[in-house]
């Protein structure tokens, strides 16, 4: 039988090395996986990239990757939730390099990953320093940016249960960038607060299927803070 469930955080993050990419779920506290990233700093992997919607705030989650000086390089939308972040201190200390992607094209591009696109072409950014250097094209008039597909050696997801195969729900906000990370890694972990057995999750409540899930923690509700 199929049985996705590890034992516990560290041991469903074995082969995360140096210099991966790892797609990090969540906006704002909903849909983090606090128990992963954790285990992401036991580990001892550096120069990570990380691609996530933030780069946190509190000292937790992708700020305390990035604080620990476990990043080399984040792409997200929205890099400063407060003044005096780890990513603001880090980044005025050339520590760590910053790729601004607008939301929309940021969970597009991991979408393509996923679908296997090749690229898409977007108005957004169109004009802006953000297009430097990428391939424009004009399309009804107006200038699009050519975007690359987004993809992730590792994705650590948070859900809310999963069963054994890997099949997940997710609580409310929390399903945000999930889904679409699952598809776009070549390894996805999820943690959840509850694993149920197989056929107990109703079929139509199945956001993501157990195709795109590797493995599975339990962390229990809202995982570590």
């Amino acid at each position: 039988m199929i049985d996705k469930l590890y034992p516990n955080a560290a041991a469903a993050l074995e082969g995360l090395r140096d210099g991966a990419t790892v797609l990090i779920s969540g906006f704002g506290d909903a849909g983090v996986p606090f128990a992963l990233c954790l285990a992401v700093l036991e580990t001892g992997a550096r120069d990570l990239t990380v691609v996530a919607n933030n780069a946190g705030f509190a000292g937790k989650g992708v700020a305390a990757l990035i604080d620990a000086g476990r990043v080399a390089r984040i792409i997200c939308s929205f890099p400063r939730s407060e003044p005096d972040s780890p990513f603001v201190r880090q980044y005025k200390a050339g520590r760590i390099a910053l790729e601004l992607v607008p939301q929309g094209t940021l969970g597009e591009r991991m979408r393509a990953a996923g679908a296997g696109i090749a690229g898409f072409y977007t108005r957004v950014s169109a004009g802006t320093r953000l297009a430097e250097g990428k391939e424009m094209r004009e399309i009804d008039g107006h200038q699009h940016v050519l975007e690359r597909p987004l993809r992730g050696d590792f994705a650590l997801v948070r859900a809310e249960k999963a069963d054994r195969w890997g099949n997940l729900v997710f609580r409310k906000a929390a399903r945000n960038f999930g889904p679409v990370m699952a598809t776009a890694a070549d390894i996805t972990v999820v943690e959840v607060a509850e694993c149920v057995e197989n056929g107990a999750l109703d079929p139509e409540a199945v956001v993501t299927p157990s195709v795109y899930v590797d493995r599975i923690v339990v962390t229990g509700p809202g995982g570590p803070r």
